[in-house]
């Protein structure tokens, strides 16, 4: 999939940024003195988007233009070259899909009547999509109805890294479709069990609790739900490192859990108790039968006998 070049639209562009102009520059005869498309290069930057930019063209004018009427010279130059949007509005990718599941409070047992159903899953594109001068997007998503899904290799590669919400999806109970491709996946899901769960999932839950800890000092309260699955998170983590799986169904620390998430429990019990689970993860890694890393080897062959029932139009 072609990288293409990031522009966030609240950026405020450094000075030395190359751009090309969207508008022509006119004197004040009314000569076009440079048209639009000329490139320049930003001398003075504003503090923000109610003030223009300093340009300076190839002659040595300077120009004022703001932040509407130019664009970076390297994101001009890309054009639509990989831009996913325009494979996507070529074929539904929705009909892609390979495989559907639900994760998030249903899959977990913490559910209640006002819990959401998360729609996860894979989308296979065809090998022409991945072949275009466009690409392919890495994930594609349905707000109106809870749907998100991963490009086949993208998910691969998430997997590969240990990523909680995408392993959670490898062993949730709640499977709603799948091709037989995705049954070969499911049939090898431990090829990405790794001890690289342990550095993925610790990174993870410390920096969130550090960040919840300065909401706590700075507006005086935290969000009690995200409390509960920090601590779900590394009781599921323990058991991976154990045993060799991912627990999705909370099961006997359902209550403990809900308890959490209604703000029953204070912080400092909160904290007690994570930090008893973190004891209990490191010795996890200590003990674990994991390998070191994961079977990228496996994974590869996968992608590729993907890639190759990609060629046909039919869904593998």
């Amino acid at each position: 999939m072609t990288e293409r070049v990031h522009q966030n639209p609240h950026l405020i562009f450094s000075e030395g940024t190359q751009i090309v102009a969207l508008k022509d520059i006119v004197e004040s005869g009314g000569r076009v003195r440079h048209p639009r498309g000329a490139v320049g290069v930003i001398v003075r930057s504003p503090r923000d988007h109610d003030h223009p930019y300093r340009i300076r063209f190839l002659d040595g004018v300077e120009g004022a233009l703001r932040h509407e009427d130019i664009v970076m010279l390297a994101h001009y130059k890309e054009g639509e070259i990989g831009d996913a949007k325009i494979s996507a509005a070529h074929s539904n990718l929705f009909d892609r899909v390979i495989y559907r599941c639900v994760i998030g409070s249903r899959a977990y047992g913490l559910d209640d009547e006002q819990s959401d159903t998360d729609y996860r899953g894979i989308f296979l594109p065809t090998a022409e999509l991945h072949w275009s001068l466009y690409g392919v997007p890495e994930q594609i998503e349905c707000d109106a109805t809870q749907e998100h899904y991963w490009e086949f290799q993208r998910f691969l590669g998430l997997a590969l890294k240990a990523n909680p919400n995408v392993l959670e999806c490898l062993y949730t109970p709640l499977i709603e479709k799948t091709t037989p491709l995705a049954e070969e996946l499911l049939q090898i899901r431990e090829i990405f069990l790794s001890r690289l769960v342990y550095q993925t999932y610790n990174g993870y839950v410390m920096s969130q609790f550090k960040k919840m800890q300065s909401d706590l000092h700075n507006q005086g309260q935290v969000k009690w739900k995200h409390v509960m699955h920090l601590i779900r998170l590394l009781i599921s983590g323990i058991c991976v490192l154990r045993h060799g799986f991912v627990p999705v169904r909370v099961e006997e620390h359902r209550e403990q859990l809900l308890a959490i998430k209604r703000g029953e429990v204070r912080w400092d019990e909160t904290e007690e108790l994570r930090l008893s689970l973190h004891a209990e993860f490191d010795a996890a890694f200590t003990e674990t039968k994991l390998p070191e890393r994961p079977d990228y080897e496996r994974a590869n062959a996968l992608l590729i006998k993907a890639r190759n029932a990609a060629l046909s139009k039919e869904l593998p």
